[in-house]
């Protein structure tokens, strides 16, 4: 089983200077001039995490969720006030381990997905140790 690295976000820690912030829109098709302008700065905290108590970050190791687009090293934003759901990308802790899947609720129970066809699916058992840990909310990536 894969395992993550987590850590719990510091709500203490202000951002001293934020990052330049372009306001308009970047084209990912046919170039075009930029009509934005800049604005001072955006806060990636404030932007990206609406519950800072409930929210925790992790690097996934591992790749069997590739093809959502989630790759070893990515950093998980992970809400552990969002409700999961059938569907949800979700960090939970099954019999000891971390792992990151997609829950999926069948008639047969209720399974961990990957998105890999590499990976078996994995179905919770009744006699499991299992907790959804936290949803995931955002994927943050260095190219």
């Amino acid at each position: 089983m894969e395992e993550i690295k987590i850590s719990q976000l510091n709500q203490e820690e202000e951002m001293t200077s934020g990052l330049q912030f372009f306001e308009g829109r970047v084209q990912a098709g046919f170039p075009s001039p930029a009509q934005g302008e800049y604005a001072d700065s955006i806060d990636l905290n404030r932007a990206l995490i609406t519950n800072p108590a409930a929210t925790f970050c992790a690097r996934v190791i591992g790749n069997s969720m590739v093809d959502v687009g989630i790759n070893e090293g990515d950093l998980l934003i992970i809400d552990r006030s969002l409700t999961p759901h059938d569907g949800s990308i979700a960090v939970c802790f099954i019999d000891g381990d971390f792992t990151v899947k997609r829950l999926s609720v069948k008639e047969e129970g209720l399974f961990l997905t990957p998105a890999n066809a590499s990976y078996p699916e994995l179905r919770v058992g009744e006699d499991s140790h299992f907790e959804v840990w936290g949803v995931v909310s955002h994927i943050i990536k260095r190219l």
